[in-house]
């Protein structure tokens, strides 16, 4: 598994990617904050076919992730084991879209 080194901007999350030609996994640890998904958008962005974000040792997000997450499941980038509290964020979050929507 390669480690991505984030940016300087990116220092209270960890990235770690592993890519085997079709499929990039990138394992997430720590604080994830909207300031910090252009790094994660940066380390997706490597051609694979098939793309999976890894949540196990995430421990704070906020709501421009919550829904950044959301979009990645609607592009049809997998979300694992995402922490339950962030999955039930998620959840709500989809909900309020759809009482929203016209």
């Amino acid at each position: 598994m390669a480690s991505y080194v984030p940016q300087r901007e990116c220092e209270m999350l960890r990235i770690e990617r592993d890519h085997d030609g079709c499929v990039a996994r990138l394992r997430l640890s720590g604080r994830i904050r909207s300031e910090f998904l252009l790094c994660v958008r940066s380390a997706m962005n490597d051609g694979s076919a098939r793309k999976i974000l890894d949540l196990g040792e995430v421990t704070l997000v906020d709501l421009g992730v919550i829904r950044f997450l959301i979009n990645c499941e609607d592009e049809g980038i997998e979300v694992a084991q995402c922490p339950p509290y962030v999955r039930e964020w998620m959840l709500r979050e989809r909900a309020e879209r759809v009482e929203l929507e016209p």
